[in-house]
């Protein structure tokens, strides 16, 4: 179902115009819409990013890097933080601009990447007034990421995304196989929400590390999007065929090129981190999508890179407190690299690499059912 319907701003705006200047009838189409999107969407981030850095340097609002981690780290203490706000703008606004303002998933979408957004901007907020490594304490983080996250699954499970599936998780690889969760929808979902914010927060340790595998990730959302929200791509491979769910193709082609812009300014060496403001944002407006249209499974394979780095900081921790040992040198995994030797830009390149590797695996399964 590649037409948009007509509540889109900018087609609001221009397609009217079509019986006068024909070529605007091109403005119906998701696909056209995605690609000026993500050309808004990096417009914005490189045009504003010079400005709110400089702003934030103005304001002193500096990262506080933690004595426990890398000596090398301690140089970048001080690097203006909080750029997530970039990224957030240079999303939501195209977001605005050429996606169906009619469309529920885009609200939904909307709604959970500025909650988190929210949150993460509070924790930036509290470190900074208190002049170390120290905002929110992590319960009360937690409990905001709860609360969203239960907030969602409660949304869905009363309206849900796919009327064929309703609460059942499809199980990628299996033609019909979907199991049925029932009310455990609801902490299902928490859980995919809670964890990923966290393991995008976990990864962005490095410069560039984080935003990287979030464009490749939200890469493969878009595809799987506009294929979900497209009846006959989504019976030919056998998913579940969502109809409002293309809409969220143009959100993700936002996230794309916000991502985009916002690595032309935190690559090696960082004039800017996102903090998690951007971080829990990021997360939250990932698996949304993914929770949306219901590949939750497959996300895990396309976002392997954030499941291997909160899957290290477990493993560091459950095996400190039961054995008294370390797995590795340090946690999350890109740190353990780190004291091995690898320059930072090669751990992040590498991990680039590793990301590409995971979406492509992921999207190449999609016929085998």
């Amino acid at each position: 179902m590649d037409p948009g319907r007509d509540r889109a701003l900018i087609y609001h705006l221009l397609y009217p115009l079509h019986d006068v200047i024909s070529v605007l009838r091109v403005f119906r189409y998701i696909t056209l819409r995605t690609a000026y999107a993500s050309l808004t969407a990096l417009a914005i981030s490189l045009l504003l990013g010079p400005a709110l850095i400089r702003s934030l340097r103005r304001f002193q609002i500096g990262q506080t890097i933690r004595e426990d981690g890398p000596q090398s780290h301690q140089k970048k203490s001080g690097t203006p933080t909080m750029g997530g706000l970039l990224i957030l703008i240079a999303t939501v606004l195209p977001t605005l601009m050429w996606a169906d303002l009619g469309n529920r998933m885009i609200h939904i979408v909307l709604l959970t990447t500025l909650a988190l957004g929210g949150l993460g901007f509070l924790d930036d907020l509290l470190m900074l007034r208190r002049g170390k490594n120290e905002g929110l304490r992590p319960r009360q983080k937690l409990a905001g990421q709860v609360v969203v996250g239960l907030l969602l699954g409660t949304y869905l499970y009363l309206y849900p995304a796919s009327a064929e599936l309703g609460s059942a998780l499809p199980v990628p690889f299996f033609k019909h196989l979907a199991i049925p969760l029932g009310l455990a929808c609801i902490p299902f979902t928490a859980f995919v929400l809670v964890a990923f914010s966290n393991a995008v927060n976990l990864t962005d340790g490095l410069d560039g590390l984080a935003i990287g595998p979030t464009i490749v990730a939200a890469s493969a959302l878009a595809l799987l999007s506009y294929l979900a929200g497209h009846r006959i791509a989504a019976d030919y491979l056998q998913i579940a065929a969502i109809s409002e769910a293309g809409e969220l193709t143009i959100f993700c082609g936002a996230l794309v090129g916000a991502g985009l812009g916002f690595l032309w300014f935190n690559c090696h060496p960082a004039e800017v981190f996102m903090g998690d403001v951007g971080s829990l944002a990021l997360g939250a407006a990932l698996a949304t999508v993914a929770l949306l249209v219901r590949q939750e499974l497959l996300f895990a394979v396309i976002g392997g890179v954030f499941v291997l780095e909160i899957l290290s900081v477990i493993i560091q921790v459950g095996s400190f407190k039961l054995r008294g040992k370390r797995v590795f040198r340090m946690s999350p995994l890109h740190h353990h690299f780190e004291l091995l030797g690898w320059p930072e830009s090669k751990v992040t390149v590498r991990f680039w690499l590793i990301s590409i590797f995971f979406a492509l695996l992921a999207l190449s399964t999609l016929k085998l059912r």
